[in-house]
């Protein structure tokens, strides 16, 4: 900021940012009246997002205005190589390099207040609201549904009136707009409750159906439809406040029919170790590994133990099916991802493909969590968590006779997950190719023209906004 801190002479106008997930600027008509209201009202613009193009990335990109090279998420998650461990979906804001909008913003206005409604990163994050999925987990093994919030009586609030947060809604195979509409209603009763400067807003549910279906499918309007009707409720909310509203997305889901199980192509070539563990099953074994993989969506970070084995390990992916690019640490500099985190290697998949986490060779030796819903277990991201398994003849009696187990107090496992990779229909994480149309973006709208540009870009998303609530130029 040019000639220092600012003060602000007058009470600054709220703004209530929504992120509606895999929504794209096609997408935008009939199936979207409210936030299409929205556009007309201000403007609408496709959206140029960064790499990779996954959650966790893009959101630390918008709010930091920063590329992962700098704030440094290369992905939804990595390998600790101190540690020797694959960390998925973790929680603390402090893992995330670089000031923040609302950082930014109260530097201007002392009195400027943030809830952070389910965007990523959520915990310990410098707001004054949040709210987080964030499961309880006993000593025997049971896992008991729960949000995180700060202040700590604020889920409680929330969930005496809208119930318990319905996390088995919010992933996995029963994932549907339930969980976006409690989203939806604890935001709109944070706003109207406590009136933020900024109120973020993360509505996931076009996640679900355009992996399950692929975007392709006729019935992915209907999602599309639901997800506008809660996003109207946060809309409708934000009006009553006076307050600005933008709706951006993080990436736009395409078409895949291809997996590449880039694991086990490494684990034949003798680069991948594995655990033979007593109970008859495998475990990857980073520490030992020469080379393995964390496969994230469209893209998968390689890491490798001897610098010696690098130019062998990218060749041998440069002629692999399915693979597109093989990033060392020079071309990750041209791209913006060149992190300590990062892989020694970024692997992105062609167009139509996508990468499965899976190291072992025969399904029966794969590891329990494997058929189940366990994203901080396996090292690295399962879209197939979103399927029940075809295998399973009748799958509600067999979860009953688990859910029978649970309530008995009998150990049990949820292994209602397959291990075909093929059901999966659509997948993210690539930049999008030069040929493909501009509207098949994500997407920018927002209730004022006051900040209306040609073009549009994450990165730039942080600096807009500052623009629209607060006049920075």
């Amino acid at each position: 900021m040019s000639g220092g801190i600012l003060s602000v002479m007058k009470k600054t106008k709220p703004l209530v940012v929504i992120n509606v997930v895999g929504l794209t600027h096609s997408m935008l008509g009939t199936d979207t009246p409210h936030i299409s209201a929205l556009a007309a009202e201000g403007f609408s613009r496709p959206l140029q997002t960064v790499f990779p193009a996954v959650t966790c990335s893009v959101q630390s990109s918008l709010l930091t205005g920063r590329l992962p090279r700098e704030h440094g998420i290369v992905g939804n998650g990595w390998y600790d190589r101190e540690l020797a461990e694959v960390f998925f979906w973790r929680q603390s804001n402090r893992l995330v390099h670089g000031e923040r909008l609302y950082d930014t913003a109260r530097q201007i206005d002392p009195a400027y207040t943030t809830a952070k409604m389910f965007w990523w990163y959520n915990m310990y994050a410098d707001v004054d609201y949040s709210v987080t999925p964030r499961p309880t987990y006993p000593a025997d093994g049971r896992k008991v549904f729960d949000t995180y919030s700060q202040p700590t009586t604020l889920k409680d609030t929330l969930q005496s009136s809208l119930g318990t947060f319905p996390l088995m809604k919010f992933w996995g195979p029963g994932a549907d707009i339930s969980s976006t509409a409690w989203i939806a209603d604890a935001s709109t009763n944070v706003i109207k409750e406590h009136r933020p400067s900024l109120t973020l807003v993360y509505l996931p549910h076009l996640d679900y159906n355009l992996q399950r279906l692929g975007p392709d499918d006729s019935r992915i309007k209907n999602d599309i439809a639901a997800v506008d009707a809660e996003a109207g409720k946060v809309i409708a909310s934000a009006k009553d406040q006076g307050a600005d509203v933008v709706v951006v997305s993080e990436y736009a889901i395409t078409a895949v029919d291809a997996p590449v199980h880039i694991n086990r192509i490494l684990r034949h070539q003798g680069f991948l170790e594995v655990r033979q563990e007593a109970t008859g099953w495998e475990t990857l074994d980073g520490g030992a590994s020469r080379a393995f993989a964390v496969a994230d969506h469209q893209i998968a970070h390689v890491y490798i133990r001897d610098q010696r084995d690098v130019s062998l390990v990218e060749n041998l992916l440069k002629g692999t099916q399915g693979i597109d690019q093989v990033l060392n640490r020079e071309k990750q500099k041209a791209i913006g991802v060149d992190h300590e985190r990062a892989g020694d290697l970024v692997v992105v998949s062609e167009q139509g493909c996508w990468f499965t986490y899976y190291f072992w060779m025969d399904d029966a030796r794969a590891p329990d969590y494997a058929r189940t819903v366990d994203i901080h277990r396996k090292p690295g991201y399962d879209p197939v968590e979103l399927f029940l398994d075809k295998g399973i003849r009748f799958p509600r009696m067999h979860i009953a006779r688990r859910l029978v187990q649970k309530k008995l107090g009998f150990r049990y496992l949820m292994d209602v997950i397959g291990l075909d990779a093929n059901v999966v229909k659509g997948s993210h994480g690539r930049l999008a190719d030069s040929g493909r149309e501009e509207s098949d973006s994500p997407v920018f709208v927002c209730s004022s023209r006051a900040i209306e540009a040609d073009d549009m870009a994450v990165i730039d998303v942080k600096k807009q906004l500052l623009r629209l609530q607060l006049g920075l130029s």
